[in-house]
């Protein structure tokens, strides 16, 4: 994945940005914070030891994006740039909208074992798209992957069955982040933001919701395919 530069514009004239590579690097980011910690509010599915692994690889990822926006209201508005070789996409939204966005690409490249179905989606990463464009997405980057497999001489999903169970794997990731964020506020009286728990929110939503409604939701695509026979 190539770099991409996510800058915020504000109505009150500042601006905050955030460069976004394939991997992190822990050691440009200093002491790393106590919530980061594995196994405070680690996810219960979580294959990962404390005693092997010091933190926790998605929270550590998600750090830089905590520092820079833990104290903003996530109603505010906000204009967002993404910025990429290729192209530069902007979309006037809300914080919390616009964090959605970055933390799901931060969320998908970083070493947590649950989210390593998620790369390829990372690697074309698609600021703000929306529940449709995304289940078209990650359903084709699915098929396609075991397609991958099969050439391989690998076993291969026929179906999406697999695909489900990577997103009930998520939700329990999600409601365990959301914890550690939420903690930062309990915890630092300096804090008085909510983006970053909101935006895990509207992620964890639509985790939930994918396993059930994936069927339904593809069956909606389908008349875009009839002339492929």
């Amino acid at each position: 994945m190539a770099n991409l530069v996510y800058r915020f514009e504000f109505p009150d004239g500042h601006a905050e940005s955030l460069q976004v590579g394939a991997s992190a690097d822990e050691s440009t980011l200093g002491p790393l914070p106590g919530w980061t910690e594995l196994g405070f509010h680690q996810c219960g599915n979580c294959p990962l030891s404390p005693s092997d692994t010091r933190h926790c690889p998605m929270a550590v990822r998600l750090v830089p994006l905590v520092e820079l926006f833990g104290k903003v209201r996530s109603y505010e508005e906000v204009t967002a740039h993404v910025e990429s070789e290729e192209r530069t996409v902007t979309k006037r939204t809300t914080v919390q909208r616009a964090l959605r966005s970055l933390m799901g690409l931060l969320s998908a490249t970083s070493e947590c074992p649950h989210v390593g179905f998620l790369r390829p989606m990372a690697h074309f990463h698609l600021p703000f798209s929306s529940a449709e464009e995304t289940i078209y997405r990650v359903a084709s980057m699915y098929l396609l992957a075991q397609y991958f497999r099969k050439q391989q001489g690998q076993p291969a999903d026929s179906g999406l069955e697999g695909l489900k169970a990577h997103y009930h794997d998520l939700q329990q990731v999600n409601a365990s982040m959301a914890k550690r964020l939420a903690e930062i506020s309990a915890h630092d009286a300096k804090s008085n933001g909510d983006s970053s728990v909101n935006a895990l929110v509207l992620l964890d939503v639509f985790a939930q919701s994918m396993p059930d409604s994936i069927d339904a939701q593809l069956e909606e695509l389908r008349p875009a395919f009839q002339a492929l026979g």
